[in-house]
């Protein structure tokens, strides 16, 4: 199935070269792939790994290993920002 995978802020610097300036990247995922599994491929830190939305839904961190996604979801991640 497919999926939209989007990074932002300083992670767009994980997806491909291709791929930065839009900071997305269509996927094909199998249905049964958790939230965690999709991520892992483009390593990034755990600890950047801050806010998780599915079509803009919070996904918490204890759902990640778990929560799948439907055809044509779009799950985006931040990293923790600060700001004053």
């Amino acid at each position: 199935m497919k999926i939209t995978f989007k990074l932002f802020a300083t992670l767009t610097d994980y997806l491909p070269a291709d791929a930065r300036r839009s900071n997305q990247v269509e996927l094909d995922v199998d249905p049964a792939t958790p939230i965690s599994r999709i991520i892992e491929p483009f390593g990034l830190p755990p600890k950047l790994v801050h806010l998780v939305l599915v079509n803009g839904k919070y996904i918490a961190p204890e759902d990640r290993m778990s929560a799948t996604l439907v055809e044509g979801d779009v799950l985006a991640i931040w990293p923790p920002i600060a700001g004053g």
